[in-house]
């Protein structure tokens, strides 16, 4: 593994890339989404299938993750292909759209958002692997713990609001607090007319399947440990609420059963999505 400066990415965000790199590896083709790149910046130590948090009992957490990339990847090349020129990606973290994707992302203004200092940690990973920072890709540093809003340095890196875009935002909104996230709705709900959000969020944990509670109270219990605490939870009814009062035209629910239907049907390898887990909203302006 590279040397790694103390502000190297948080742990959900190598959790998220090797889960990803994982199901290309494990699980049966055809596979829903195909990233190893993630797996190359990170470049973990030999053992790393071997550890707690990828056992077969992470299994359907993987599916989940797999599956909203590739919804949000989907809906981005959807818009791209209807004249959308910008693509927004809150908290980034290991996000591998540009290097993959380049036949899509090379029509778009890509703007990554995270904090400083793993994003100048993923940069230079960048560099060092060869794949450097095309020009359609704008890393924006924002500091939030020293108040630093994603709006302004958004606007500040290109971002033109008088044209419509994508903006995704997921593993995030169980951090926030429900003004932060009411803040943020408003904020994209502003944008040009045609821009579309994909959000996730995690409903009440008495609401998931029953087999994969004690996987949740493990990350909920681990994200606490960690001193990044989930703190909102919200039924589809909540969010779509939320969503509305914020001023969208449009707000869809797009539900675990939504996405095992669309990306899993077919599989006999039983790999799918938890019901009532991490679900998202689609919301249009």
């Amino acid at each position: 593994m590279p040397d790694r400066p103390v502000a190297a990415p948080d742990n959900t965000a190598v959790r998220t890339a090797l889960w990803r790199a994982l199901h290309v590896e494990r699980d049966s083709p055809p596979h829903v989404f195909e990233d190893v790149v993630g797996l190359k910046l990170v470049a973990p130590d030999d053992g790393w299938r071997d550890r707690p948090d990828m056992s077969p009992f992470t299994r359907p957490f993987r599916a989940s993750i797999v599956a909203r990339a590739r919804f949000i990847e989907d809906l981005v090349a959807e818009q791209a292909a209807h004249g959308v020129g910008q693509y927004v990606i809150l908290g980034a973290g290991l996000d591998t759209f540009v290097q993959r994707r380049p036949e899509v992302a090379s029509r778009l203004l890509v703007f990554e958002i995270d904090q400083p200092g793993p994003q100048a940690w993923k940069r230079q990973r960048l560099v060092d692997l060869g794949l450097g920072i095309p020009p359609f890709l704008r890393l924006v540093p924002v500091d939030f713990e020293a108040g630093d809003t994603w709006w302004e340095g958004l606007a500040a890196s290109g971002f033109d609001a008088r044209r419509s875009a994508v903006v995704a935002s997921t593993g995030v909104s169980m951090y926030l607090t429900r003004d932060a996230i009411t803040a943020t709705l408003r904020k994209v709900a502003a944008l040009a007319p045609g821009s579309t959000l994909a959000m996730s969020f995690l409903l009440p944990i008495e609401l998931a399947d029953p087999e994969v509670r004690p996987g949740i109270e493990r990350a909920i219990a681990g994200a606490r440990a960690n001193g990044t605490p989930f703190i909102s939870f919200f039924t589809p009814a909540e969010m779509l609420a939320l969503a509305r009062e914020a001023g969208f035209r449009e707000v869809q629910h797009v539900s675990a059963a939504t996405l095992t239907q669309r990306y899993f049907s077919g599989r006999t390898d039983g790999l799918r999505p938890p019901n009532n887990a991490e679900e998202l909203l689609v919301a249009r302006t």
